[in-house]
């Protein structure tokens, strides 16, 4: 943990403007698709989590208890995911083969104990809602040489970033860089 550097913050340019490519992935190459989802999630990282942080203070100025609450309950589930993966070989290897399901359960828990408390809509546009978009932007976004450059030396191990310790948490770690 004590070597964990933040990558810079990427030009809007070089994310959404003019030098940005997009393209839809093709959806019957799954792990291409998901190739490109984990390179983006490491390149953009600064700006996903500067784009998220801004979407929550949003809906934080209008509803502040409940997104403490909801951001609560979120990081709760995903701590008690981590610990089940790390202390249950079944659940370690269900991590590793089904990331995605692993995503959709700890939202959808975390959803419904959230609906438990009547929290849903704040829920839904304050960390699901990030979320969605960051997902969408990582699927179309096409790498640049730049992008492939970095993941490289992000999967080598010459530099640890939050994103990646986010998804080798996520199980996703052997994806990353290749």
């Amino acid at each position: 943990m004590v070597d964990v550097q933040p990558p810079p913050l990427r030009s809007l340019d070089d994310f959404l403007l003019n030098s940005a490519r997009f393209s839809a992935p093709d959806v019957r190459n799954l792990e291409r698709w998901n190739n490109r989802i984990i390179n983006n999630l490491l390149y953009y990282q600064t700006n996903y989590f500067a784009s998220a942080f801004a979407l929550l203070l949003l809906v934080g100025y209008f509803q502040p208890f409940q997104i403490i609450l909801g951001a609560a309950v979120v990081v709760l589930m995903f701590l008690g995911f981590v610990w089940a993966a790390e202390n249950k070989a079944v659940i370690r290897r269900f991590r590793r083969n089904h990331p995605s399901l692993c995503l959709v359960a700890i939202l959808g828990s975390s959803y419904l104990l959230l609906s438990v408390l009547g929290d849903v809509a704040v829920f839904l546009f304050g960390i699901a809602f990030p979320v969605l978009l960051i997902l969408i932007h990582a699927s179309v976004r096409l790498r640049s040489l730049k992008n492939k450059l970095e993941n490289k030396l992000e999967s080598i191990g010459l530099k640890r970033t939050p994103m990646g310790l986010l998804l080798e948490a996520l199980g996703q770690e052997q994806e990353a860089g290749s």
